[in-house]
C-alpha cells in the first residue's frame, strides 16, 4: 500500500484485499460490467447464476443454496433467521470473545462487543468457552481438549433444557480471529455438531474472515476440522469481493425450503448484482490462476518457521499459532504464567507502522499480533516483516530490562527503594545519565495499577517508575536544586460528585506542569467532565485523567494509590489506548 505521499507500506492485516490491493483483473472485471449493465438483483442476470455455480462447486454437495448479501454482517443475520425458522426456536450458543457483525442481532451474540458495552447478555444467548489450548480452560497438556471443550457446549445445552429453553443454533468462526487467532483443537467442531444436532439445532460456520483458501490446506476454514464435518449453514464475506461489497449465505435445500415455506420472501436490492458477481468471479479466477491457496501453504509455513525462530530469541513471544496465512503472535510478560503483554503489543503495532509494516493487535487481552495479509504475500514480504519485528522487539526488551516485581505495599517511602535491573535507555533530558528501575511508594502505585493498562512509548518502560542515578528524575531531591527531569511525572484528576480526587503524582517539572494545565484547560471547557489522559512525549510515560486542573502539590501520603486504583478499576477506563506519539515535541497530548 502507498500513502498520499507515496510512502510504501507492507500490509500484513488486510484480509479484505484477498488477492491483492487493486488487482488489475478484478478492477477490469468491475469496470467492464459497470460499463455494460448493473441492475437491481430482482432481475436475474447470468452473472449471479454463474457465480453461484462456481461457489457451490468449492463446497460439499449438501451446501447448494445461495443467498447473496452485501456484507458478512448481513450474511450472519440471515443465517440466524434461517436457523431459527428451520427449528422454530430462538436460542443461540456462541463462543467467548466471538464477533459476528455490527447489526443489533449480531451484537447480541458477539461477546467481543456486548461484554464491552452496557447491554447485558440476553437470556437466549449462551456463551461457551473459546477452544483456546494456549490460554483457555483446557490447554495443550490436556489429554483430549477437543472433547473437554465440546463437553462444555453439551453442558450448556443440558442447562438450557432444564430451564425450558431450546437451542436453535451454534455459531462460530472456523478459526477465531477477534478472539486472538484461535485454532480450535482437532475434532472439536465435529463433536460440537453432534451435540447441537442431537439437541435439534444447526451448526453455522462463519467464514467471513478465514474463507477462500486462507488456510492453504483447504478452500474453507471448516474443512480444516475434518472431511466428515459439514456445517448446516456457511456464511462468507470480506475477501469474497476483494473489497467490493459481496457476501453470501450457503445452506442445505432442506433449510432453504423451510425458510421459503414461511412465506417471508428474502430480498436484497444489491445482493448479487451483476457488477458484484463479476468481481466475485474474477477473484475466484485469480485464486486459481495464481495458485494463491498453494502460496498460503508455502509462504505461511515459511513465515511460521521464521517466527518460531524469533520466539526462541525473544522472551516476549509466548506462542506462535496459525494455519496458512492466518497467524497469531501471543505476546506475554511471563512465559510460565502466560501473562498478557497488552501494553507491549500496542507499542509493537505503533513501532511497526513507523517501520512501514501494518499490523494489529487483538484477542481478549489485545496482546495478540494478527497476521492476515493479502494472499499474494511473498517469502520476501515474510522476511521483511520478521526483520522489522525482530528490531522492534529487541529495542523493547532492552528498554524493559529485567522484569519488575509487584510493588510491596509495606514500602512506603521513596528512600526504601530496590534496584530491579538497569534499563537500556539513556536519560532523554540529561546527557550521560544512566537510569535504573526503582520501586517505592509512589513508584509502586504507578507500577501496580497503571502499567498493566497503558502502552509503552518512546522505548521506555512503564512497568515501574524510573529514577535517574543523578537524582534528576526523583520526586524530591536530597540536596541541591532540581535538574532537568528524566521522568516528568504524569497527572490525573477526576471529579466525583463534585469532589476532586488527586492522582498518584504531581508534575515534577514546572514547565511541563504548566503545559499540562494549559492542555487540559483547552481540552475541557464549559465545566464538562471528560475522561482524558496525559502522555509525556519526552519520556513516553502516560497516565489517565478525567478533569481539568492538575494538583500543584502531592496529595497526602497513602491517598494517591487508593484514588488511582479506584479509577483504573472502572469498566469505562479499561481498554483505553493512547494516540500515536508525535515526534519532535515535548508537549503533553490528550488520549
Amino acid at each position: 500500500m502507498f500513502d498520499e505521499r507515496g510512502r510504501r507500506y507492507l500490509d500484513c492485516i488486510n484480509n479484505v484485499a484477498h488477492v491483492g490491493h487493486c488487482h488489475p483483473e478484478v478492477v477490469e472485471a468491475a469496470q467492464k460490467q459497470m460499463a455494460l449493465l448493473n441492475t437491481n438483483s430482482r432481475f436475474l442476470h447470468d452473472n449471479i447464476v454463474a457465480y453461484a455455480q462456481r461457489l457451490v462447486a468449492t463446497l460439499p454437495p449438501q451446501l447448494c443454496v445461495c443467498y447473496f448479501t452485501n456484507s458478512g454482517s448481513e450474511a450472519n443475520d440471515l443465517a440466524l433467521r434461517l436457523a431459527r425458522r428451520f427449528r422454530g426456536r430462538h436460542d443461540v450458543i456462541t463462543l467467548e470473545h466471538a464477533y459476528h457483525g455490527h447489526l443489533s442481532s449480531l451484537i447480541e451474540i458477539s461477546p467481543y462487543k456486548f461484554q464491552k458495552g452496557k447491554d447485558d447478555q440476553k437470556e437466549f444467548v449462551h456463551v461457551a468457552p473459546a477452544p483456546d489450548t494456549y490460554r483457555g480452560k483446557f490447554r495443550e497438556d490436556h489429554a483430549d481438549p477437543a472433547s473437554a471443550y465440546a463437553a462444555e457446549v453439551q453442558g450448556i445445552i443440558e442447562d438450557a433444557h432444564r430451564r425450558g429453553r431450546k437451542i436453535a443454533a451454534f455459531i462460530a468462526e472456523s478459526m477465531q480471529s477477534c478472539g486472538g487467532q484461535i485454532i480450535p483443537p482437532a475434532d472439536y467442531f465435529r463433536r460440537v455438531a453432534e451435540h447441537i444436532r442431537g439437541a435439534g439445532g444447526v451448526f453455522i460456520a462463519d467464514e467471513v474472515q478465514v474463507g477462500f483458501g486462507r488456510s492453504g490446506r483447504h478452500f474453507w476454514g471448516f474443512q480444516v476440522h475434518g472431511e466428515d464435518f459439514i456445517p448446516d449453514i456457511v456464511t462468507m464475506g470480506k475477501p469474497m469481493g476483494n473489497g467490493h461489497p459481496l457476501a453470501c449465505v450457503v445452506t442445505t435445500r432442506e433449510i432453504a425450503e423451510a425458510f421459503h415455506g414461511s412465506g417471508m420472501e428474502y430480498f436484497n436490492t444489491f445482493g448479487g448484482n451483476p457488477v458484484s458477481c463479476a468481481v466475485g468471479l474474477a477473484v475466484l479466477d485469480v485464486i486459481e490462476k495464481e495458485d494463491l491457496q498453494g502460496n498460503a501453504i508455502r509462504v505461511g509455513n515459511y513465515l511460521t518457521e521464521l517466527l518460531n525462530k524469533q520466539k526462541a530469541k525473544h522472551t516476549l513471544i509466548g506462542d506462535i499459532r496459525g494455519i496458512g496465512l492466518f497467524i497469531g503472535i501471543d505476546l506475554v510478560r511471563d512465559r510460565e504464567r502466560r501473562t498478557p503483554a497488552t501494553a507491549e503489543a500496542q507499542h509493537v503495532t505503533y513501532k511497526m507502522k513507523e517501520k512501514q509494516v501494518l499490523l494489529s493487535a487483538d484477542g481478549p487481552h489485545r496482546n495478540v499480533l494478527k497476521i492476515k495479509p493479502p494472499m499474494c504475500f511473498t517469502r520476501e514480504d515474510a522476511e521483511f516483516l520478521v526483520e522489522q519485528l525482530d528490531g522492534v522487539l529487541t529495542v523493547l526488551e532492552e528498554s524493559i530490562g529485567t522484569q519488575t516485581e509487584p510493588a510491596n505495599s509495606s514500602e512506603n517511602t521513596l528512600h526504601r527503594t530496590k534496584s530491579l535491573g538497569r534499563a537500556a535507555s539513556k536519560c532523554p533530558a540529561l546527557p550521560g545519565c544512566e537510569m535504573n528501575l526503582h520501586r517505592g511508594s509512589r513508584a509502586g502505585a504507578v507500577q501496580g495499577q497503571m502499567a498493566q493498562f497503558l502502552p509503552l512509548a518512546s522505548g521506555l518502560p512503564l512497568s515501574s517508575a524510573l529514577r535517574c542515578e543523578k537524582g534528576c528524575g526523583s520526586h524530591r531531591h536530597s540536596a541541591g536544586p532540581p535538574e532537568p527531569c528524566c521522568i516528568i511525572c504524569c497527572c490525573l484528576r477526576r471529579r466525583t460528585k463534585g469532589r476532586s480526587v488527586p492522582s498518584a503524582a504531581h508534575c515534577a517539572h514546572p514547565a511541563q506542569r504548566k503545559s499540562a494545565l494549559q492542555t487540559e484547560n483547552t481540552a475541557v471547557g464549559g465545566g464538562q467532565t471528560r475522561r482524558t489522559g496525559w502522555l509525556c512525549l519526552r519520556t513516553g510515560l502516560a497516565a489517565p485523567g478525567s478533569r481539568s486542573g492538575l494538583p500543584e502539590q502531592l496529595p497526602k501520603p497513602g491517598t494517591e494509590s487508593r484514588a488511582l486504583k479506584s479509577f483504573l478499576q472502572k469498566p469505562e477506563f479499561m481498554g483505553n489506548l493512547p494516540l500515536q506519539l508525535a515526534k519532535g515535541t515535548h508537549t503533553l497530548r490528550k488520549f
